[in-house]
């Protein structure tokens, strides 16, 4: 490995006076990317979120990832093996190496895990994991507590990370190891990973490089890009437009309102996908007194056009949503639908006392999600029309999420994907009791909590037989349903754009997190 390669495990900070990589850079095997919004951290285990998991699967490997039909496909896990009800063995890689030069083993996993099982975001997906042990070099077996039919599924979470390089401590005498959320740390800042590319420079809000790794393991990915910049664009027009300008390659997400611009250049391809994405706003029952009163909050959920939302705001791009899961998810619920009605609200809000309404204040971030801004503006306006006055304020990404943590807001918007494919994750993530020992409820920012419903969904996570766990789990759903224990907006759906020699459909799936390591740029 070259004495380059080496220091490219460490991020080179660069003042950059264009966000755009110039196009005369090695077109065929460069590729210039724009988001709406950078990676807010380095460090894979700060925040559990979509930006952080397409980080990544550029820089590090799973286990075993998604195939588009969402099924396992090996990756540093080889082969497995159910060894009885609580235990499975996997067998690993011998061949890979990590960016700094370290060799990849069965002790890497482990540290992994058990960095893992101290992420304040991830802690609740690992929970069921009571020890992972190294048996040899190439052979880990996890243990869990209990019969867990999941454990497959979270092993497309486990990117094992560089025990010796996150090992000691830094420059200050902090752990290199230590996971600080919104802040500033070693692994925030410094990242090696066995993935197919190696992070050369990081200026936050402006851009990212990226370099192929020249000992990257997988000798047969179809890839030949050898250079990416990311850059984040949070304005959809201008996003847009420098797809079509010929300034970047790639784009995501295309808003809905330029979907048909996009279509119909014959120079761009645009790739879409039905999304498994729900976006909706909690409401903190500690925040607001009114909110513990189950009527008011389903007068929230009857005062709310989701299918106006969607046709208008959307363009269609989206699915009206009235439960966590999608159609084709364990928990979905055929029978429940929007409940849109305006004189059933205020009923509700008279019923409850409050027909002369109150005011309360929102927070939405203004560049993660599609058309987020201005679907928190048309929510305050619906609720106006039962009588509550909303104090609307959106930030940018970067500053929302310590907002959210923070629980700043009376009503918060949020968007989630089940990272582990499955109904559960919805609830043990957003609606479960808050438990910052455990890490579930991470994100209820409506202080949400329902004991019984979080003992049905523990219940179900130990049932193998899946028929009676998905009863299990609608039942959940109604439950949620009944309570407005949230209020549910959409399922966001996914679209891509890219010039039409990156070929970029192969690479895309609908958990939205591009394996950008198997990309092909095809000659013009």
């Amino acid at each position: 490995m070259t004495l380059k390669k080496t220091l490219l495990a460490s991020v080179i900070g660069a003042a950059m006076t264009t966000a755009l990589l110039p196009a005369a850079a090695s077109a065929e095997t460069s590729l210039r990317m724009a988001y709406d919004a950078d990676p807010v951290s380095l460090d894979i285990h700060e925040q559990l979120s979509g930006g952080i998991l397409q980080l990544s699967h550029m820089t590090f490997d799973p286990l075993v990832r998604w195939n588009k039909d969402l099924t396992f496909e090996p990756r540093l896990a080889t082969a497995w093996e159910q060894v009885d009800d609580t235990t499975m063995r996997m067998t690993l890689r011998d061949d890979v190496t990590f960016h700094s030069g370290n060799s990849f083993t069965a002790e890497d996993v482990v540290w992994t895990v058990e960095r893992l099982k101290r992420s304040p975001d991830f802690k609740a997906i690992f929970e069921p994991i009571a020890s992972v042990t190294a048996i040899d070099d190439t052979t880990v077996e996890f243990k869990t507590s209990k019969p867990y039919p999941l454990l497959l599924n979270l092993a497309t979470y486990v990117f094992p990370m560089d025990s010796a390089f996150y090992s000691g401590t830094d420059e200050d005498g902090d752990p290199k190891d230590e996971i600080v959320k919104n802040g500033n740390s070693y692994a925030s800042t410094h990242l090696s990973g066995t993935g197919p590319y190696v992070v050369t420079e990081r200026q936050q809000g402006v851009r990212i490089g990226f370099e192929r790794f020249d000992d990257y393991w997988d000798e047969d990915s179809p890839g030949n890009v050898d250079n990416i910049v990311m850059t984040p664009i949070s304005e959809n027009a201008t996003r847009v437009a420098a797809l079509l300008s010929g300034d970047v390659d790639f784009i995501a997400p295309v808003p809905p309102n330029d979907l048909d611009r996009v279509r119909e250049d014959e120079n761009v391809q645009l790739v879409t996908m039905s999304g498994t994405r729900i976006i909706l706003f909690h409401m903190n029952q500690e925040r607001v007194e009114a909110f513990q009163d189950p009527r008011v909050r389903q007068a929230f959920a009857y005062a709310i056009n989701q299918e106006g939302i969607a046709d208008r705001l959307m363009k269609g791009f989206a699915t009206p949503a009235a439960q966590f899961s999608p159609a084709g998810y364990a928990g979905h619920v055929d029978s429940l639908e929007p409940r849109y009605d305006l004189e059933k609200a205020k009923q509700l809000m008279a019923d409850a006392g409050y027909e002369d309404g109150f005011e309360i204040t929102m927070m939405a971030p203004n560049n993660r999600y599609v058309n987020d801004a201005k679907i928190a503006q048309a929510v305050a306006a619906m609720l106006a029309r039962i009588n509550v006055t909303v104090d609307l304020k959106t930030l940018p990404k970067a500053q929302y999420w310590g907002e959210y943590d923070d629980r700043v807001a009376d009503m918060m918007m949020i968007g989630w994907h089940a990272d582990t494919e499955d109904s559960a994750n919805f609830h043990e993530y957003l609606t479960a009791c808050p438990d910052a020992d455990t890490g579930a409820g991470q994100y209820n920012a409506g202080n949400y909590c329902n004991p019984e419903l979080d003992k049905l969904v523990a219940e179900a996570n130990l049932e193998v037989d899946l028929a009676k766990r998905a009863e299990m789990l609608q039942q959940v759903e109604q439950a949620l349903y009944d309570d407005a224990a949230f209020v549910p907006l959409h399922w966001q759906d996914l679209a891509w754009a890219s010039a039409s020699n990156v070929d970029i459909e192969p690479v895309l799936n609908v958990m939205n997190f591009p394996y950008l390591g198997d990309l092909v740029i095809n000659e013009e």
